[in-house]
């Protein structure tokens, strides 16, 4: 009996060494015994298609048409956009549309009139919501034509209130939120083309501010290494924020576009410059202190625009917001 109890215990210690080596076989689950599995790394929330940060949810899209000359400043609810479109109107100035998804603010303007050229960059959003004051009379036609939903002053009075303490037209600003309340249908978040990245990629050269000039406006964009963004200057003073702090981005792209005179014009006569968005053309991008020579292109209207590096391949934006300036290198005269 002593045998066979020797026996016994002296095969039960081979087992279980068998079972604890790196080299044998992974123990086998045995009736009524649990066997716990490493949990997996857990997978990261996705990107926003528009600045890169993590999204839980892809929300409806809302442009805003923006005043830019130095009477509708401060400007308000920008720092919140995901995207910002410099673009030149008449006179050689310059007008913002913002473009807002991932998070609104309380109130964004001042809200101006729309431009020919915003028909031809909204597409690519789907079929945004946008905000604005006014249009030319000619253009109007144009407007109702364009996949967009209508949340102008005059579709959706209720949105918008006039700023104590600022001049007519000045003075008009608008809550994000009853907008797109009124626009429940509007296109969500989507790919634009755009890609991100934590780290620049390599090559580039360092700069510390960067200047682009319209006919009567000239931008500066300068790196701020302690706030990680491209702060922005506007004709020689900061364009400080109604919120407050100056405006900037992480990701500056002078895009060079193709500029000439549409058949539309101010009451002044002015021609209203149309910037040609799609096509092909050069560009550069600031990130990170440095600056990237990149090529553009973009198919049609409803597409989105491909920036990539001298090599072919994407041109990785920083994370976070975006201002994409249209502008050309032999400006429209005025």
């Amino acid at each position: 009996m002593r045998a066979v109890i020797r026996f016994a215990l002296a095969t039960a210690v081979v087992l279980a060494g068998a079972a604890c080596s790196g080299d044998g076989p992974k123990a086998q689950a045995q009736p009524g015994q649990a066997v716990v599995s490493p949990s997996p790394s857990p997978e990261p929330p996705p990107e926003h298609p528009f600045t890169g940060l993590p999204a839980s949810t892809l929300r409806p899209v809302l442009a805003v048409k923006i005043e830019n000359t130095p009477a509708g400043k401060p400007q308000m609810g920008l720092r919140s956009a995901d995207i910002v479109y410099v673009q030149q109107v008449e006179g050689g100035l310059t007008r913002l549309m913002a473009i807002f998804s991932s998070k609104l603010p309380a109130q964004v303007g001042p809200v101006r009139s729309a431009r020919i050229s915003d028909l031809y960059l909204l597409p690519m959003f789907g079929k945004p919501a946008l905000a604005y004051s006014g249009v030319q009379t000619k253009m109007i036609p144009y407007v109702q034509r364009a996949p967009l939903y209508d949340v102008s002053d005059s579709a959706a009075p209720d949105a918008y209130r006039r700023m104590p303490g600022r001049v007519a037209p000045y003075n008009l600003f608008a809550s994000p939120r009853k907008l797109l309340a009124r626009a429940p249908q509007a296109s969500k978040a989507k790919d634009i083309g755009f890609v991100f990245s934590d780290k620049p990629p390599p090559g580039g050269t360092e700069r510390r501010s960067v200047t682009v000039r319209y006919p009567s406006a000239r931008f500066t964009f300068t790196w701020s290494e302690r706030q990680k963004r491209w702060l922005i200057s506007q004709d020689g003073a900061k364009n400080m924020a109604a919120e407050g702090g100056q405006q900037g981005a992480p990701t500056i792209v002078i895009q060079w576009v193709k500029t000439t005179r549409s058949e539309f014009h101010d009451v002044n006569g002015a021609y209203t410059p149309l910037l040609h968005t799609v096509g092909k053309g050069t560009g550069i991008v600031l990130r990170d202190g440095k600056a990237y020579r990149v090529r553009w292109s973009r198919a049609s209207k409803e597409e989105g625009t491909v920036y990539t590096l001298a090599d072919g391949t994407p041109m990785p934006f920083a994370r976070g917001q975006v201002w994409i300036v249209l502008a050309s290198r032999k400006p429209v005269v005025p």
